[in-house]
């Protein structure tokens, strides 16, 4: 009955691990684990999205980026102006901006290249076969796009002027350098908008040299007779798809927008938006001067943010599909410009970061901006590990070798408790051939049979359930590096030894994942074997299966589990030989009379 208890205990235990993380997974709006991966589809994008404050049904028919023209009043007299796009390049990013609006359209981080571990599967398994596929190109990780799978902008605008005036027009491309010159630490794009009742808005994006943050300027040049006093808008607009991921390309994390504002991080979902639980979250017409707004997805954010003591205030939501073709949603910060009199010009800085969510790259740039890297639900332990890990990759320089270390502090830490749980088993192993002998002899009583091995237990001072403290005990930091390995950008094409070249996706050799079986495998050879044959079986088949679950997740996860297996096992076996091959006259009375039995 006890290792019945055990064994049943053992697969809750792999089963509830799957399930959490399943449930995980659909809490943050992702598909279940084992769930189909969803066909990526070409949509036509829909068109710009204007500014929560601003009427959108003034903008349905506004033009969808491309090329064509637009009418725009200067000074009274009416310009034609093109909507078209334009494309700049420094080191680390391409972007391409639009003339409408001067948006931010479609930005390639060139640092990083998009992986699809669901096709390099099945290109892996059919060259098996003898079918050869070349190896795909990869493309570069889009964090802005609007011509793909999906759209994503980054969108500013003037509010509070008569008709909504510069709210969303046609601007002129002021500048002539599309690329960061050798020898230049800085790209600066420069639009201007036409004189709209006297108002004119000029726009000037600053890119720098290794850096995913970019200045943006709006100055609001007054050429008319009176004062005006506007607001500006920044936000962060896209539809409700979600990055490819799913099963074989590892775990994603939470996507969607997030505020934060007065000390709290607000994660507010697409389901929550489309509920109409946006506004209990976030209050639109409350002021503040601090703060920043994201889109946040699996590895990558976007983030708008202002100097610190400026005033804002915060607005989430979504358009319609009846407006759009499909619910778009957005995140949005206004700040007052200021009044502008006659004559004069008015100034706001702001910042947008567009990149990879390492937190080195994070912290400077706003309080708490490192928040949008989602640790989820362990969060509070999950920190401090990547705190240790990054630490460890300050002396060791390998992300690989660094989890290896990790683990290896981790076991240290808990050397204590494991080695008594170790020792528990060692015992239940030794003493296990009497337990065989009782289970032979009332195999007819199974009352009786119970009775004389809680005996033999009391006698030996033997825990049946000793080994599985130290599983419940460190079940939420084991998570919690879980989330850690399976969020972190940092992990994003960092290699560790030979055929490793890149953390982040699955083994292309699956060596790590045949170690990580053949581990879990010796490590239930050091158990002790269950009394009925079909429970040993299953002890034997459950690593198998858990293997198998795991046997595409991304690397750097595959490193950490082979490693954290194999530590136990040397334990173990060391335990087990201490207590197996010493003489009764060296052993206590307890572990004397395991020997003896």
């Amino acid at each position: 009955m006890t290792e019945f208890r055990r064994t049943l205990l053992l697969v809750v235990l792999m089963m509830s691990l799957l399930m959490l993380y399943d449930k995980w997974r659909v809490y943050h709006g992702e598909s279940p684990l084992l769930a189909p991966r969803p066909v990526a589809k070409a949509v036509v994008p829909p068109p710009v999205a204007s500014a929560p404050a601003v009427n959108a049904a003034a903008l349905v028919s506004a033009a969808t980026p491309a090329s064509g023209a637009a009418s725009g009043a200067a000074s009274g007299a009416a310009v034609n102006l093109p909507i078209e796009d334009v494309t700049v390049q420094t080191d680390v990013v391409r972007a391409k901006l639009n003339t409408l609006g001067a948006d931010l359209v479609d930005l390639d981080l060139l640092k990083y290249q998009d992986v699809d571990n669901h096709s390099e599967i099945w290109r892996q398994l059919k060259g098996l076969v003898g079918i050869h596929e070349p190896v795909p190109a990869k493309a570069d990780v889009k964090v802005f796009d609007t011509e793909g799978t999906q759209f994503y902008a980054a969108q500013t605008g003037l509010t509070g002027l008569p008709g909504d005036a510069l709210s969303h027009g046609v601007m002129r491309l002021a500048s002539s350098e599309r690329t960061l010159a050798d020898g230049k630490n800085e790209l600066v794009v420069r639009f201007e908008s036409p004189e709209v009742g006297g108002v004119q808005l000029i726009k000037t994006y600053t890119f720098h040299r290794g850096s995913y943050a970019i200045d943006v300027t709006h100055e609001v040049v007054n050429h008319s007779g009176a004062p005006v006093k506007p607001d500006l808008y920044l936000q962060l607009v896209r539809d409700g798809r979600t990055p490819p991921g799913g099963y074989f390309n590892g775990p994603s994390s939470y996507t969607g927008p997030a505020v934060y504002r007065d000390d709290t991080f607000h994660k507010i979902s697409f389901a929550d938006i489309d509920k109409g639980k946006a506004k209990s979250a976030i209050d639109s017409k409350a002021s503040t001067t601090n703060g920043w707004i994201a889109m946040i997805q699996h590895y990558f954010s976007s983030a708008w943010i202002l100097a610190p003591g400026t005033a804002r205030s915060y607005s989430v939501g979504n358009f319609p599909a009846s407006v759009h073709g499909e619910t778009t949603y957005f995140t949005a910060m206004f700040t007052p410009v200021g009044t502008v009199a006659p004559g004069a010009s008015q100034s706001v800085k702001a910042t947008l970061f567009a990149g990879p969510q390492e937190e080195k790259l994070l912290a400077p740039l706003a309080p708490n901006l490192e928040q949008v890297k989602d640790y989820g639900l362990l969060k509070i332990i999950a920190q401090p590990l990547f705190w240790l890990l990054s630490k460890i990759h300050l002396v060791i320089g390998n992300w690989g070798w660094s989890i290896v270390a990790l683990v290896v502090l981790l076991k240290i830490a808990f050397y204590g408790l494991n080695a008594n749980a170790y020792r528990s088993m060692a015992k239940m192993k030794a003493v296990n051939p009497r337990i065989q002998e009782l289970n032979a002899r009332y195999k007819d009583n199974p009352q009786q049979k119970q009775q004389e091995i809680m005996k033999i237990y009391r006698e030996e001072k033997v825990n049946p359930l000793g080994g599985c403290l130290p599983i419940f005990v460190q079940m939420p930091i084991f998570i919690a590096l879980f989330t850690v390995l399976t969020t972190s950008a940092e992990m994003r094409g960092a290699p560790w030894i030979g055929w490793i070249h890149d953390l982040s996706i699955m083994d292309p050799y699956a060596i790590l994942p045949i170690l990580m079986t053949a581990t879990s495998l010796l490590q239930v050879s050091l158990q002790p074997a269950p009394a009925d044959p079909m429970q040993a079986k299953m002890m034997w088949l459950m690593p198998l299966a858990f293997s198998a679950a795991l046997f595409s997740f991304p690397a750097g996860l595959t490193l950490y589990w082979v490693t954290n297996n194999s530590l136990p096992i040397v334990q173990q076996w060391l335990i087990n030989r201490k207590i197996n091959g010493a003489k009764p006259k060296d052993l206590k009375a307890t572990d004397a009379k395991i020997v003896k039995g």
